[in-house]
This record gives structure tokens, C-alpha cells and sequence, in this order.
């Protein structure tokens, strides 16, 4: 026996000795959390508690709070993009390097369902409409978390894929079309890298609500072998007995649940097996364990604390991940430029991540306008927003806010029940979230105060969101009383996107007055969390006014950078959207700076397809996602050259809604049908014989390439990998990097397949005329299929080898799969 199989033994005997020790009630009050992020600890047996956070990019921690900020890594899609397990693995490092900075055992993240509409409202927070690629990509994640020691959490167990009454819908599917796509990313990352724990969701799936789910023993835990924690999703276990009998193993948020309540009684009734409360605490037990929580059984892990600087890493996947799908010689920018014009209301702030439970307070964002005026210190950079993308308030500037004479700032204080003062905080920012201590408990009115001064003269708006009653006052008088109403359902959209009212006041420049926000919580005390915002809206010119202003600098100036994007009202946890268009007058911005100078390069700051018009009059456009907080940094790299655009698309886009595979995401009497099948996003188009706008696997860069041959076996055994090489040349006249994409078909097919679907990749780099010879494994899941159990079917599969799904430059080869002798 091993070494590693002997600790291992020694190490679940001394587990079962310490779940002998803990009473049927101690063993069912470990089944629900302590708090909203935390699992009870029993001290008596060396058990500390175990810390989650919310983590698929940046590690938020147990504090929703300026003063303790958290590195803002790319979002999901944008990682998807570099189509390099090196660079997930980089970068579940550094998550879980930020996650041993603020105590965090478990983050929560990957997020893995399949990008099955481009309507999701998650969509930026997963990898990829393909299962293949979300899988590898995940496992790699999972791998850089865990391999310092903390647990990593993919989500959510399973067909999690739309927002549209996310929290009841049944998603009904085949068994082979739940299997073979949106069970398989779950079944990549457990069987490639053993995650300590998984969220089930807050769906049904086929008649079964997730919690409740016979999916979550078979296949999870038992054809996988899952050996972690199957926690919740919050407020998601709604029963007992049938929740209890699954294999749901933790209740989040707690403590109040429904196990908490009535699982005692079920157990004493033997209404659930007391075998089933032993498994789920050994499970708890096991993790505890591995993230050092249980006293005298810690794992040795890597805690040197790699990336205690990550900053350098977030900007190189960032660019990574930038995917250039035009360019006639625009790009890289021309060393000569000496005036640009910067447009847009993101290049002024830029979006560095999706809305919802994925949202971190971060350390320092730099915007692409920050970010191009600091790589250009000798060009003249002329800025103007061009038009408006929302109404609503954004936050208070705190440039603006004063304590007093000396300060800047926001005077937060928290009053009892007896209006007596609890709390007297100096704040930096005007959102508010508390979820982490006894304080909301106690808390029944909360104020916020600052001194505000003008920059300008005209109206500026004030207000206040929160799930309650929210008085607003200015210079002591009250102007406003209002009532906020939100969906008791919905505590993450109360806590993040609370409702506003406000009060319109005109100022002069320099004039100061003082703002008061009162804030009275209703019902979300119940779960020991309150949010609240002071809003604000700075005096602004007409869409007319600054859309002429953007198109006279973009006229006088030797090249255009335009930033268009989503809100947070676009893409967000909580709501799907409703059409693909950008918002507000952008697309309208767009022509009309175009018509200005020709030389106009658009970055698309989205997480997800938008429409794109607009795109073949472009001088260049690039799709830079959600980046993270290097996004300015990051972006400039690009547009000069300093790092090529590396991204391939992880998603196609089609040209606009009514051309999606999916184009509704909307429950039909509860029921969420897949009726497109396999053929989800790519597989779809080829199916249908249509064309998206960009294609799965699509990207320029900034050199071009050649796949010269491929090598391949003409015949292989059922059951077996594939093993073939390409010979590739960079026909170009720089270094650069792509991504060598095989897919396979099989049109003799007697079973159920999709058109076509990618069987393997590999990014690789090479020298200007250098020819690489590329080995590449196809992994031999890749030519089964579901019946009642995993089959493979004697056939000739087409072998492509291509620059994308389109298969337009692709060299093929067939391969007779043959049954074993």
C-alpha cells in the first residue's frame, strides 16, 4: 500500500472516530449553515467552522465591504476565451491565494453550466456553449484552487441555464441530451480534479427540484465518485424528508432552514435514515479536513502564497483573452498616431464583471481610458461619452463627499429598536451590504449622511435604494418618504439591485449641501443581511448634445477607440435579457463616429453576444468581455501591439435575436422544453445550415496560419483514445498564438448525434514561419454516446482539423471506430 492510500486510511479512521463522538443533534445542526456564509464549528472535537465565499472571479470574502476590496479576475467567458487550461489553473491560483487572505475555505466557482441561450443572464459567468471545453476548462480551475489547500465549489447541479423563474422551472430534456451536454462539464471537473464540494441549483430538472434530485447520488456520487459536500444554493432547500433522503448533503443559508426545523423529528420517525445523517457529516468532516478547518488533521498544502501580486497575471489573461473578429490593418495602432479620440461611457469607468453573486468590491480598477492615457503620454487623448446608457443612480462620488473639512467620505450609523446608536462607521462608498455578524440582527433603522459638494452647476440627483422604507432629506429637511418593495423570493436581487427613489435638487458650482438617507429594512433581517445604497446622478448634457461632441473630436483626431457594452441591468444574476441590442443610443454612436473617421476601432465590452450592425464598417472590432480590473491595462497592451489579441470565441453570436438557437429563455406553464436537443450554439448552426455572425472557436490575432497535415490512425478500437499529430505553420510576419481545433462527425450514424462537435484543442504559439508539429489526444468519450448506458458505436467518424466551428479551412481524415476483438 502507498504511502498516500495508508494516510488516507488512517485519516478516515480517525473521521469515523469523530463522527462517533458528535450526538444525532449535534450531526443534524452540522447539515445547515451557522450564518449566511458559514458551516457551525464544534470545538469540543477540534472542528472550526468553514468559511464560503462567492468566487467564480474574485474571492469576495465574508465582507461585502470597500475597506477590504478583492482582486477582480476576468470574467468566466473572458477566461474561456484563452482556451488555455494552463491559464484556468493560473488563475484558480490566484483566487485561491485571495482566498487564504480573508480566511475563505471554500470558493464558490466554477461556474459550469452550458451557455444554452445567449439570453442567459448568467451567461458571462459560465465558460462556454460547448461541454467539452467547459469541462477541461473547469477541471483546471478546480485543480489551481485546491492545489493551495481551499475547496473549490462548480455550479449548479444542473441545467442552471436560464433566469426567467430560476427558481421553480423544470428544465425537460432527454436522458442522452441531459447526459451527453449538461451533465457532462460536471462529470469532466469531478473525475479530472475531485472537487471538495458542488451546488446543486435552484431548478427542476425532469420533474425533480435540484435539492431533491436522484441525480445527485447517481451519477454524481456514485458512477463519478464524488467524494465532497453538495451544498445549496441559497434558500434552495425548501423540504425535509425528500431533500434529507438525496443527496443533498448542506443547507445554505442558515440557520434557518428546513432542516434545522424539522430533521430531528424525521430522523426520530424513521422517516430518513440516521445512515443518511452519518454520510452527509462525514462528507462535512472530509472537507473540513482538507481545508485545515478540523484541528490535528490538516493537509499539507502549497501555502507560500502564490500571486501575493496578481495583478501582472489578471492583465496577460486578459489580453489572453481579447478576441479581434475584425481588423483591415487598423491593428495594432500605428506608432505615429499623435491624437486619439476615446468614446464611450465604458471607456470612462469600463465593465469589469457581470452582475450578481459574481460581483467584488475591487482593488483598482483601471478603465481603458485610464489605461490608454497611461501607455500613451505623448498622444493627445480626447475623451467624450457620446451618449447615455441608463437613467438610473449610480453611486455617490466620494471625491465629492465630505465628514467634514478634512474628510473625505459617508457617515454610516446603525440604531436599535429603542433608536439607540449601535454602530458609528466612516464609509468610502455609498452601497452598504451587511451579511457577516450580530449587527443586522439588533439593527432596525440605518443612516447615511455626507456633505456634498458641486462640481457643476445644473439639477443632480439624490436617492436611496434598499428593500424598506427609505426617507431623504437635504440639509435638514425632509423631501422624500417612499415604501420599496422587492420579491421575498429573491434575496440576492434585493441585496444587490435594491429599489430607488430619489429627489431632484439644482446646484450651483461649489455649492455644498448636506445629504441624509434613512433606511428602515423590512423582512431580509430575517436572514441577518441588509442592503443599502446612496444614489446619485451628476447634472448631464442631452444623447444630442454629447453624441455631436463625440463625432467632432472623432473627426479631428488620426484614429477612434469606441468602448460600447452592457449594464448591470443588462447582464446580471436575477433576470435574463429580453433582446441582444446594446443599450442606449450605442449602436447609433457607433455609425455616426465610423461616418466621422474611418480609422474607428470598437471594443465590445459584454460578457455576452450582442448585436453587431455595425461590424463590417469598422476599422477593427475586438470582443474584450468582462476583463477584470486590469481591463484599461489590458486593452492598451492590445491596440499597440504589446500582446496580441489571443482569444478564440468560446460562444458563437448570432447577427441578432430571431438568428439564435435558443431565442427564448421564458418558462412555459413552469416547463422549460430543450427542444433543440444536442445542438445547442454552434452545433445548431451547422445543423440547420446557417451562419452566425462569429462562429465557436473563431479569432484573428495578429498573424495568420496554415494546418499543413494531419496524422491519424485510420482505425481504432472502441473505447480507445485517439492519437494523431498536426503539422501547423505561423504563415505571418510576428510571433503569435492559436488554437488547433479538432471536431468530429459521423454521418452514418445509426444513433442520435449532434451535426458536428469539438472532440479536442490545443493552444499553441510559434515564431513567424515556424512550422509546429502538434500532438493532440482525443479523448475517447469523445465517440460515445448515451443509450441506456454510455455505448460506442461501431462508425466512420469524420476528423476534422480546423481554426473554428465553421470547418471552412479544415483538413480531415476518417476513422473507423472498430468494436474491441
Amino acid at each position: 500500500m502507498s504511502l498516500r492510500s495508508t494516510q488516507a486510511t488512517e485519516s478516515a479512521i480517525i473521521l469515523e472516530s469523530i463522527s462517533k463522538q458528535i450526538s444525532l443533534e449535534e450531526k443534524i445542526r452540522l447539515l445547515s449553515g451557522a450564518d449566511f456564509w458559514s458551516t457551525h464549528a464544534i470545538p469540543e472535537i477540534g472542528l472550526g467552522r468553514v468559511l464560503l465565499s462567492d468566487g467564480p472571479s474574485g474571492v469576495r470574502g465574508e465582507l461585502w465591504d470597500e475597506r477590504y476590496p478583492s482582486m477582480s479576475l476576468p470574467s468566466a467567458t473572458s477566461l474561456a476565451s484563452t482556451w488555455s487550461p494552463e491559464t484556468l489553473e493560473v488563475a484558480g491560483q490566484i483566487s485561491a491565494a485571495e482566498a487564504k487572505k480573508k480566511g475563505v475555505h471554500v470558493v464558490l466557482g466554477p461556474t459550469i453550466n452550458i451557455q444554452r441561450s445567449p439570453l442567459g443572464g448568467r451567461h458571462f459567468e459560465c465558460y462556454s456553449e460547448d461541454p467539452l471545453l467547459t469541462g477541461v476548462l473547469a477541471s483546471s480551475f478546480v485543480k489551481g484552487v485546491q492545489g493551495l489547500g481551499v475547496a473549490a465549489c462548480p455550479k449548479h447541479y444542473v441545467a442552471n441555464d436560464s433566469e426567467n423563474e430560476r427558481f421553480t422551472y423544470d428544465a425537460l430534456m432527454s436522458e442522452q441530451v441531459l447526459r451527453e451536454v449538461y451533465l457532462a462539464p460536471f462529470e469532466a471537473a469531478v473525475k479530472q480534479s475531485d472537487p471538495w464540494m458542488l451546488m446543486s441549483s435552484y431548478n427542476k430538472t425532469n420533474g425533480h427540484s435540484m435539492s431533491e434530485s436522484p441525480l445527485l447520488k447517481n451519477p454524481l456520487k456514485t458512477d463519478w465518485g464524488f467524494s465532497g459536500v453538495v451544498v445549496s444554493d441559497w434558500t434552495a432547500v425548501k423540504t425535509v424528508i425528500e431533500s434529507a433522503r438525496s443527496g443533498q448533503d448542506l443547507a445554505m443559508p442558515g440557520p434557518l432552514t428546513p432542516w434545522q426545523d424539522g430533521l430531528l423529528e424525521a430522523v426520530n420517525a424513521g422517516e430518513v435514515p440516521e445512515s443518511d445523517i452519518d454520510e452527509k457529516v462525514d462528507r462535512i468532516l472530509l472537507l473540513a479536513q482538507r481545508v485545515g478547518a478540523l484541528q490535528g488533521l490538516e493537509i499539507d498544502s502549497r501555502a507560500d502564497l502564490l500571486y501575493s501580486s496578481p495583478r501582472q497575471s489578471i492583465r496577460k489573461m486578459a489580453a489572453d483573452g481579447m478576441v479581434l473578429v475584425r481588423n483591415d490593418g487598423a491593428l495594432p495602432l500605428s506608432q505615429s498616431i499623435r491624437k486619439l479620440a476615446v468614446i464611450g461611457t465604458h471607456a470612462l469607468k469600463g465593465r469589469i464583471m457581470g452582475g450578481g453573486s459574481a460581483t467584488v468590491v475591487p482593488v483598482a480598477p483601471v478603465s481603458p481610458l485610464k489605461g490608454l492615457r497611461a501607455a500613451l503620454p505623448n498622444v493627445l487623448i480626447d475623451f467624450a461619452t457620446g451618449c447615455h446608457l441608463s437613467d438610473g443612480l449610480e453611486e455617490l462620488p466620494m471625491i465629492q463627499c465630505w465628514i467634514d473639512d478634512e474628510a473625505n467620505g459617508v457617515r454610516l450609523r446603525f440604531f436599535d429598536d429603542k433608536d439607540a446608536l449601535i454602530l458609528d462607521e466612516i464609509r468610502f462608498a455609498s452601497k452598504f451590504v451587511k451579511m457577516d455578524g450580530e449587527l443586522e440582527k439588533t439593527a432596525k433603522r440605518i443612516v447615511a449622511s455626507t456633505k456634498f459638494r458641486a462640481l457643476e452647476s445644473g439639477v443632480h440627483l439624490f436617492g436611496g435604494g434598499g428593500a424598506g422604507e427609505i426617507e431623504i432629506s437635504i440639509d435638514g429637511t425632509s423631501i422624500k418618504t417612499a415604501e420599496t418593495e422587492f420579491d421575498p423570493e429573491d434575496l440576492l436581487g434585493a441585496l444587490l439591485s435594491p429599489p430607488q427613489t430619489y429627489v431632484e435638487k439644482f446646484l450651483e458650482q461649489g455649492e455644498s449641501i448636506d445629504v441624509l438617507v434613512s433606511y428602515e429594512p423590512s423582512s431580509l433581517l430575517a436572514w441577518n443581511v441588509v442592503s443599502m445604497t446612496i444614489g446619485y446622478q451628476a447634472p448631464r448634457r442631452s444623447d444630442a448634445e454629447e453624441m455631436d461632441f463625440a463625432v467632432k473630436i472623432a473627426s479631428e483626431a488620426d484614429a477612434v477607440v469606441v468602448v460600447v457594452g452592457t449594464t448591470e441591468s443588462v447582464e446580471s444574476e436575477g433576470y435574463d435579457r429580453t433582446d441582444l441590442k446594446l443599450p442606449g443610443l450605442q449602436d447609433e454612436l457607433v455609425r455616426a463616429i465610423v461616418a466621422a473617421n474611418p480609422k474607428t476601432i470598437v471594443a465590445v465590452n459584454a460578457g455576452a453576444p450582442v448585436e453587431l450592425s455595425w461590424l463590417q464598417h469598422t476599422a477593427a472590432t475586438l470582443i474584450a468581455w468582462f476583463p477584470g480590473e486590469e481591463f484599461g491595462n489590458a486593452l492598451a497592451d492590445v491596440l499597440l501591439g504589446q500582446e496580441e489579441p489571443g482569444g478564440r470565441m468560446p460562444n458563437s453570436w448570432p447577427f441578432s435575436l430571431e438568428d439564435a438557437i435558443v431565442s427564448n429563455t421564458t418558462p412555459q406553464d413552469g416547463y422549460l422544453t430543450y427542444s433543440e436537443e444536442l445542438n445547442v450554439g454552434y452545433r445548431g448552426f451547422h445543423k440547420e445550415q446557417r451562419e452566425p455572425m462569429l462562429w465557436f472557436g473563431s479569432g484573428l490575432g495578429y498573424t495568420s496560419w496554415l494546418i499543413e497535415s494531419i496524422q491519424a490512425p485510420s482505425q481504432i478500437s472502441a473505447n480507445s483514445d485517439l492519437q494523431l499529430e498536426v503539422k501547423i505553420t505561423n504563415t505571418g510576419n510576428r510571433e503569435g498564438s492559436h488554437v488547433v481545433q479538432a471536431y468530429l462527425s459521423c454521418e452514418s450514424s445509426s444513433v442520435n448525434r449532434p451535426s458536428v462537435w469539438l472532440a479536442g484543442f490545443k493552444r499553441i504559439s510559434a515564431r513567424p514561419g515556424e512550422t509546429l508539429t502538434v500532438g493532440l489526444t482525443i479523448d475517447k468519450a469523445a465517440f460515445r454516446h448515451w443509450d441506456t448506458g454510455w455505448e460506442f458505436e461501431p462508425a466512420t467518424f469524420r476528423l476534422e482539423i480546423a481554426s473554428d466551428s465553421s470547418l471552412k479551412d479544415a483538413l480531415h481524415t476518417d476513422v473507423l471506430v472498430v468494436k474491441r476483438p
